[in-house]
């Protein structure tokens, strides 16, 4: 979530002015710590936070604190920025790979099976077909052990490990090991 301020005095360019409350298919809310706006803008949903709202036809800046989460704050930023030169924004940061997705998508579906008692032939054979299931060799078959993986997995998600989707995966790139 970005934090809007409203600035203190006229800048030279007066190119963003924004009234959050006219903008197309936007929701502003006041709550107890500022105001909370959602705007669809360049095919995102950018969630903002402001200390208080706008005046119409008033200059916004960016705060972004220097703090863990800053470089994810600062694609917002330059996202949001990208929408308001009408220029596409490209995939959100913490946007899963289709991989990933349907790898989350089979592990809850296999949690699911696997806490309805069946057992893990039956949950591959829900998951992956009866066709690819054989009937000799199944104790060290591949989809043996890939749904017991998908179990496994399930049961991290559903320990609180579900969490872990929200955060920012950093890559290490000072990393020389």
């Amino acid at each position: 979530m970005l934090t809007i301020r409203t600035a203190a005095r006229p800048a030279a360019s007066d190119r963003y002015r924004l009234d959050f409350t006219e903008l197309a298919g936007s929701e502003v809310r006041q709550a107890a710590d500022g105001w909370h706006a959602v705007v669809p803008l360049g095919g995102a949903k950018h969630r903002l936070w402001l200390n208080e709202l706008p005046r119409r036809g008033s200059l916004v800046g960016i705060d972004l604190p220097l703090d863990r989460s800053f470089d994810l704050r600062l694609l917002a930023a330059y996202r949001f920025w990208l929408a308001l030169e009408q220029r596409p924004v490209g995939p959100p940061p913490l946007a899963q790979s289709v991989g990933t997705r349907n790898r989350h998508i089979f592990a809850l579906r296999a949690l699911d099976g696997w806490l309805e008692g069946n057992s893990y032939r039956n949950i591959a054979e829900g998951l992956f077909g009866k066709t690819r299931i054989p009937d000799r060799g199944w104790k060290t078959h591949d989809l043996r052990s890939r749904t017991i993986r998908l179990v496994r997995m399930g049961l991290h998600l559903m320990r609180g490990g579900y969490r872990d989707l929200l955060r920012y995966k950093r890559k290490d790139r000072d990393d020389t090991s």
